[in-house]
């Protein structure tokens, strides 16, 4: 059966902004949480999200960090606690200025 999300992840309201990622379970540093973007040249920044992709938070300090070029790929970068939202340091774009916040929230509709 077709699953969005793997089992040890969920959306629910983030502090950071709107709603965000959140481990269900304990993970390790250096764990591959799945396929966050894949890239076509249909899709703005050339890449589609996919639902995994579409929810994580941006942070200074973030737990979490996507890698790949074809496909990305949503890692931790320490060990994560079940209930800490997984953040990534976002960057096709400057999420402190504030035209790139309102591309972030009208074009992208990534929260956070």
């Amino acid at each position: 059966m077709y699953r969005p999300l793997p089992d040890f992840v969920t959306i629910q309201n983030s502090p950071i902004e709107g709603m965000g990622l959140f481990a269900t379970k304990d993970l390790p540093a250096g764990f591959n949480i799945g396929i966050t973007h894949v890239e076509h040249p249909e899709f703005e920044h050339n890449y589609i999200r996919t639902p995994l992709g579409g929810f994580y938070n941006h942070s200074e300090t973030p737990n979490c960090e996507t890698a790949g070029h074809k496909i990305r790929h949503l890692t931790t970068l320490r060990p994560i606690k079940s209930g800490e939202e997984l953040t990534v340091k976002y960057r096709l774009y400057n999420p402190t200025k504030e035209n790139d916040i309102t591309e972030i929230k009208n074009t992208l509709h990534i929260v956070g």
